[in-house]
């Protein structure tokens, strides 16, 4: 399966995701291609929004202290909801489908989730720190938010022109 990361002003990325229910080879499939397309381009999470799939599904896979991303710490969180959430925090957060751009963005310092696996099992999770910040940052994706909506009025124009500025110029390198 060949995935490319939708990227902004894309509309698609303002999709809400549709809850997933068959649990199957397609969905499996999904999500084998998204973790090499996010590990390639230096993510630490993708929802499936990104790469054209309006489902609620993500990957996430947080750097150890080395900094590497082992295969058993990836996990797959299908059709999310929060059931518990604590404290504040801000963190620099970035996205591979707004790419070059970082921002300080304000989150709950821990969250607790019910989801499903790829299988459709049920578990839970609790997070905290950059995972946390991770979990929320995506699952914003299934909704249709990107992390620049929480930006203030005056911090959204000047990224716009800057963000303007950087497509051209990328553009210019093509």
């Amino acid at each position: 399966m060949d995935l490319t990361i939708v990227e902004y002003p894309d509309k698609r990325l303002r999709e809400e995701s549709k809850e997933v229910v068959t649990f199957d080879h397609k969905l499996h499939q999904l999500l084998d291609a998204m973790y090499p397309l996010m590990n390639n381009t230096n993510g630490i999470g993708l929802a499936a929004i990104q790469v054209a799939h309006p489902i609620r599904a993500l990957i996430l896979n947080i750097p150890d202290e080395e900094g590497n991303q082992p295969d058993e710490n990836l996990l797959e969180i299908i059709n999310p909801v929060v059931i518990e959430t604590r404290g504040e925090t801000t963190y620099q957060e970035g996205c591979l489908s707004v790419p070059q751009f970082y921002e300080d963005i304000k989150r709950h310092e821990f969250i607790k989730i019910n989801y499903q696996d790829r299988f459709g099992n049920t578990k839970i999770l609790e997070a905290e720190d950059l995972l946390a910040i991770a979990i929320q940052h995506e699952m914003d994706h299934l909704e249709g938010i990107l992390f620049i909506d929480k930006l203030s009025y005056t911090r959204r124009k000047k990224f716009e022109k800057e963000y303007k500025k950087l497509q051209k110029e990328r553009k210019a390198k093509k």
